[in-house]
C-alpha cells in the first residue's frame, strides 16, 4: 500500500493509503529519477548493499569487466570491486555519483544513463543494474547494453525488496507501501530478442538499523523524497513512531529478500 497525504475535515495533513499500488514500479507513485538528487545522502547512508553470494552469483568469481549502470552511490559497485572486478561505474545524477566518487575514489565514475552508455562497443563481460532496470528505458537501453557487452557475456539485474512476510516489514510497509520484484519487470529483456533464457536466484539478509537511518532510508525511496517537506513530514513522523514504539536495544532489524536475474547476450563466440 502506498502511503498519501490528504487533509481532514479541519485542514489538517494525515496519512490515509491508497491500496494496491507497487510504489516502486508506478511511475504515477514513484516520481522522477531526479528525486534522488536531493536525497543523495540518506540514500548513500542508509540503504543496504547487497548479499555477498548474489554479487557472485550476478557477476562471477573471477575478475571480469564491469559496467554498473544506473550506479547510484555505489551500493552494488563497492561488492564489485570487492571481489576484484574491474569496475566502471555509470551514473547519471552528479549528487549521486558525488557520493560514489567519495566512497570509491578509485573507481572509474562516468557520466551517462543506459540509454547512451559512454563506452565503446564489447567493452564489458558483465552489466549489472542494482535497484535500477526500472528506471531505464527499455526500448532505448536494452540495444544499448547489448552494444557494450561481448557476444555471450552477461547482463545481472538485482532488487532488494522489503520482505513483508516478517511481521514489522509489514508494518513499515502499511505506512510507506510496498515492493515486488516479479516478470514484468524483466520481460522486456525477452521481447528484445538479444539475450539467451533468463536465470533467477534469490538471498535473503537483514539490515540494523537505528531510528535516524530508518527514516533516511524511507527519505531515500524516490516516492518520500519527490514530495515537499511539509508532505514528508507527517510519513516520517509515522515511521518514527512506528520505531519508538517496536525498537528494542539495539534497533530493528530489516529483513530483505535480493531477487537476481541474469541472462547472455546471444550471438556466437
Amino acid at each position: 500500500m502506498l502511503t498519501r497525504l490528504r487533509r481532514d475535515p479541519s485542514g489538517e495533513l494525515c496519512l490515509s493509503r491508497l491500496a494496491e499500488v507497487i510504489v516502486n514500479r508506478d511511475p504515477r507513485a514513484r516520481g522522477p529519477y531526479t528525486a534522488f538528487s536531493d536525497v543523495a545522502g540518506a540514500y548513500e547512508r542508509a540503504r543496504p548493499g547487497y548479499p555477498e553470494g548474489a554479487v557472485r552469483w550476478l557477476a562471477g568469481d573471477e575478475p571480469r569487466d564491469v559496467v554498473d549502470l544506473g550506479a547510484g552511490t555505489g551500493k552494488l559497485t563497492r561488492s564489485l570491486v570487492a571481489l576484484g572486478h574491474r569496475v566502471t561505474a555509470i551514473e547519471p545524477l552528479d549528487a549521486m555519483r558525488a557520493e560514489l566518487e567519495t566512497a570509491l575514489p578509485s573507481v572509474r565514475a562516468l557520466a551517462g544513463g543506459a540509454e547512451a552508455i559512454p563506452l565503446p562497443d564489447a567493452s564489458a563481460d558483465v552489466v549489472t543494474g542494482a535497484q535500477a532496470f526500472h528506471w531505464f528505458d527499455h526500448t532505448v537501453a536494452i540495444p544499448e547494453i547489448a552494444r557494450v557487452l561481448r557476444v555471450r557475456r552477461r547482463l545481472a539485474l538485482v532488487w532488494n525488496s522489503r520482505d513483508d512476510r516478517d511481521p514489522w516489514v509489514a508494518r513499515l510497509s502499511e505506512l510507506i507501501g510496498n515492493e515486488v520484484v516479479g516478470p514484468d519487470d524483466v520481460a522486456p529483456i525477452a521481447e528484445s530478442g538479444l539475450f539467451g533464457p533468463l536465470e533467477t536466484a534469490e538471498f535473503t539478509f537483514e539490515q540494523p538499523l537505528d531510528r535516524e537511518r530508518l527514516l533516511d532510508l524511507v527519505l531515500s525511496r524516490s516516492y518520500c523524497a519527490k514530495l515537499p517537506q511539509a508532505e514528508r513530514a507527517p510519513i516520517l513522523e509515522a515511521v518514527g513512531r512506528l520505531y519508538d514504539e517496536t525498537a528494542g536495544p539495539n534497533g530493528v532489524r530489516l529483513c530483505y529478500v535480493t531477487k537476481c536475474f541474469r541472462t547472455a547476450k546471444k550471438g556466437a563466440a
